[in-house]
């Protein structure tokens, strides 16, 4: 179906990018809708094209000036709406505990950045977490920029909106996972001399406060990353990225 007219859509609701709406497309029903520059000439964006006329999904042929006004970031002639992200709650979280073995969780503490958010999930994939955890208060949503850094990993993760963090966090220590916190404090130990062998919870705080006092109380453990040159932290996503990693080393080596 081909439609030149623009239909009401809610901005949330709204991915962007090449990369970004072909990996939703193939999450399965994901897509609603698709907005394409009409007279592109990007082959990736002709291959996606041809993807989306075969699966039947509405296409709107539009100007770049169309597109544009759409969106406003950098959308590399294509926008898609897809339905609302399913973010599970504190109760969900309790249920899904149960069942987990030797789980992976990353817990995230005030992220403010969108963009931080999807590139902490896109780490958070890739290093085969079994969930994410974070606030509903003074945290970043899952806006189109996070689907747009995230490349994918949203539609793939098990996402745990919680009213209250440190009542989630007491929630997985009940269930036997020991929660580790990122800090550079003078009772955390070095990251690679923790043993992260067993059901574990990483939590990384806020990009510039790092972790809220009552959420570095609740950890069993404090951990830093250490630093070798003057710069004493990293981006939150880097940070994200070496901590999970190697929860991953530490397993494959046990």
């Amino acid at each position: 179906m081909v439609a030149t007219e623009f239909m009401s859509t809610e901005k949330n609701n709204l991915i962007f990018g090449i990369h970004a709406v072909e990996m939703a497309l193939k999450a399965g029903d994901q897509v609603t809708e698709i907005w394409l520059q009409k007279d592109a000439q990007n082959k990736r964006l002709l291959n996606l094209l041809m993807a989306v006329e075969k699966s039947g999904l509405r296409i709107n042929r539009v100007s770049l000036q169309d597109l544009d006004r759409l969106c406003n970031e950098r959308h590399q002639g294509v926008v898609a709406s897809i339905h609302a992200v399913h973010l599970k709650s504190e109760k969900d979280l309790k249920v899904a505990l149960k069942q987990w073995d030797k789980p992976l969780i990353l817990i995230l503490d005030c992220i403010e950045d969108p963009r931080n958010l999807g590139a902490c999930l896109r780490s958070a994939d890739a290093a085969g977490v079994t969930a994410v955890v974070f606030g509903k208060d003074k945290s970043a949503s899952i806006t189109p920029i996070t689907h747009k850094t995230a490349a994918g990993a949203v539609e793939h993760l098990e996402l745990f909106q919680v009213t209250n963090l440190v009542r989630a966090i007491e929630a997985i220590k009940e269930a036997g996972v020991w929660v580790y916190g990122t800090a550079l404090d003078e009772a955390s130990m070095d990251i690679y001399q923790a043993d992260l062998t067993g059901p574990v919870a990483i939590i990384l705080g806020n990009e510039g406060k790092g972790l809220r006092h009552l959420v570095k109380q609740s950890c069993d453990h404090l951990i830093h990353i250490p630093m070798a040159g003057e710069v004493q932290s990293l981006n939150v996503s880097v940070a994200t990225g070496v901590a999970l990693f190697e929860v991953v080393r530490q397993r494959n080596l046990a």
